[in-house]
């Protein structure tokens, strides 16, 4: 087996982007680090244990994002682990569409441009030293089952994540390359997208739940675990007591 691992997580220059790359490196895989904050994520990659490369990325700029990540792959080692946690989330009742259309580039243009280049790369680096040819893992939301004004680009955006993620698992079963694909699902994290609420766990929290799921190649996992409770109920609750229960 080879002995060095590598991790690319784009949106790693805070919340649980971070939290999870410094859990990784103490698991000795080595990091590349994907933001638009560039001082922040040589900041963090000066702390960490293993080697750190750096790219500064606006997912939103989709043509720039797909080369930078090729870039970057080609700087590592090794590119086992691709983790998606850029996101945004923005309080819009008023429906102004910049703010709309922000989400929608970022959660779902920006997302969707990264799983799309990192599958390309597993599959077209096929490397039976490592245990199976990669592993994507897509940060969505508990959010994604139910739609709450004022916030419904955000709660459709994750909708949207976690859906593409599902297809992308049934589309691996036609494939030669085995590429893992992890849907992790949040509920509250303390980061600077939370709104508040109950059960809110720390990023630290989240990345340790995170990285076990990783290891365990999990193929859906909610932050904290006890979250799939909240998204069953949610699930079995009639539309109608939702709506106000949410409202």
């Amino acid at each position: 087996m080879r002995e060095t691992r590598g991790a690319i997580i784009v949106g790693g220059s805070s919340g649980i982007g971070e939290a999870l790359a410094r859990a990784l490196a103490d698991e000795g895989y080595e990091i590349g680090l994907a933001a638009r904050r560039t001082e922040r994520m040589r900041a963090i990659g000066a702390e960490l244990p293993t080697k750190t490369a750096v790219a500064t990325m606006d997912v939103t700029d989709t043509a720039d994002a797909r080369e930078g990540f090729f870039e970057l792959a080609a700087a590592m080692p090794s590119v086992d682990v691709v983790v998606i946690s850029a996101g945004t989330a923005a309080m819009n009742p008023d429906l102004e569409w910049e703010a709309e259309r922000k989400t929608i580039d970022v959660n779902v243009r920006g997302f969707t441009v990264i799983a799309t280049a990192a599958m390309e790369y597993f599959e077209s680096t096929l490397d039976h030293s490592r245990a199976g040819d990669g592993h994507l893992v897509g940060i969505s939301s508990v959010a994604a089952h139910f739609g709450v004004g004022g916030v419904q680009a955000y709660n459709a955006s994750k909708a949207y994540v976690s859906t593409y993620l599902e297809g992308l698992r049934a589309r691996q079963a036609d494939r030669d390359a085995d590429v893992t694909i992890t849907t992790v699902e949040p509920g509250f994290v303390d980061t600077d997208l939370s709104m508040g609420g109950f059960w809110e766990c720390s990023p630290e929290t989240a990345a340790e739940q995170i990285a076990r799921a990783i290891r365990k190649k999990r193929t859906h996992v909610y932050v904290p675990r006890r979250w799939r409770l909240v998204a069953w109920f949610l699930q079995a609750m009639p539309e109608s007591v939702l709506r106000r229960l949410l409202s």
